[in-house]
């Protein structure tokens, strides 16, 4: 079973990320085969700094290994490092139907959100169902939010077989349901868009800072608190200590006689320790950037053996050879 994902180099890393989307990742590695892409072509349809490409994409990267992705198990690489998914997007774009990009939700969404509309960002999909299709991908693992990206690829690649004949493997979302929403610093879903992120290799002054700053209600220490499950340092602890240790806390807030300024002390100490290993990691990969350099060429070979026979097959199919 062959398993994709695309992995977008747009910043920091937050908790977010790493629950909602790294860590179920890379428990696939024990699944099948699998392929993690980063979008940097993807990226130019809302960044034009370069040198900030460059960087986010390298970013990516040292977080995505740190965090457990083997390159001797799976494949890392740069999206713009195999040029055939580009001319496989055009290869796709001329059976693609005007009215199934207008309907794209993430055209709508970003055109809403104030990012000024352009070819890239309307054409998106098809470069998706290229990323996709160009690797014989059985499944695409993604947020149910996103379930219409792959349903698109889905189309796309049944209307290429249905014209040139059997040709693309047709792949597979598989929707996870089970992510739990990490909540923001203000209660809202994490996101950078929200300035209310949690990064996992952020300045340990500063972490501890919007720790600390979480704001709860102003109940005394002494008073219990029956909604103790629902306060926010008790639902960021669920995610970065023991069960025992979440549980603790959470019947000594309710029963009373803990202080919010404690409990935000545990939150942190358990968050600073939970990636403590990541963090050494990244900072040891860091420290070696040749090393890193060396996996993501290493993957892009070895993508590029799969997009060269695939790409290979789409072009025999259609004429072009």
């Amino acid at each position: 079973m062959r398993i994709l994902t695309g992995i977008q180099p747009s910043g920091q890393l937050h908790i977010g990320n790493y629950f909602g989307a790294i860590k179920p990742a890379v428990e696939l590695q024990a699944r099948g085969d699998c392929t993690y892409f980063i979008a940097d072509y993807h990226s130019m349809t809302s960044l034009t700094d370069a040198a900030q490409r460059r960087q986010n994409s390298i970013d990516v990267a040292l977080d995505w290994l740190a965090c457990g992705l083997d390159p001797k198990k799976s494949v890392l690489f740069r999206q713009s490092d195999v040029p055939e998914v580009c001319e496989l997007m055009w290869i796709l774009g001329t059976l693609t139907p005007m009215g199934l990009l207008e309907r794209a939700h993430s055209y709508k969404d970003k055109t809403a959100k104030g990012i000024s509309p352009n070819f890239g960002l309307f054409a998106y999909p098809v470069l998706m169902a290229a990323d996709i299709l160009l690797y014989d991908a059985n499944v695409v693992p993604v947020g149910r939010d996103q379930k219409q990206h792959v349903e698109m690829t889905r189309d796309i690649g049944i209307k290429f077989n249905s014209a040139y004949g059997e040709t693309f493997v047709i792949p597979e979302p598989e929707i996870r349901d089970e992510t739990a929403v990490v909540p923001g610093l203000d209660g809202q879903k994490m996101s950078k868009s929200y300035g209310n992120t949690l990064e996992i290799f952020g300045d340990e002054t500063v972490v501890r800072k919007k720790i600390m700053s979480i704001k709860m209600d102003s109940r005394t220490p002494a008073e219990p608190k029956a909604d103790a499950d629902k306060n926010l340092a008790i639902q960021l602890l669920k995610l970065v200590s023991s069960t025992e240790v979440a549980a603790d806390y959470e019947n000594r807030l309710r029963a009373g006689g803990l202080g919010y300024g404690d409990l935000k002390k545990a939150l942190f100490e358990h968050y600073w320790n939970f990636f403590a290993d990541y963090r050494a990691k990244r900072a040891d990969l860091a420290a070696n950037l040749d090393h890193v350099h060396a996996i993501l060429k290493d993957g892009a070979d070895r993508a590029r053996a799969t997009a060269s026979q695939v790409l290979g097959r789409a072009r025999r199919a259609s004429g072009l050879e």
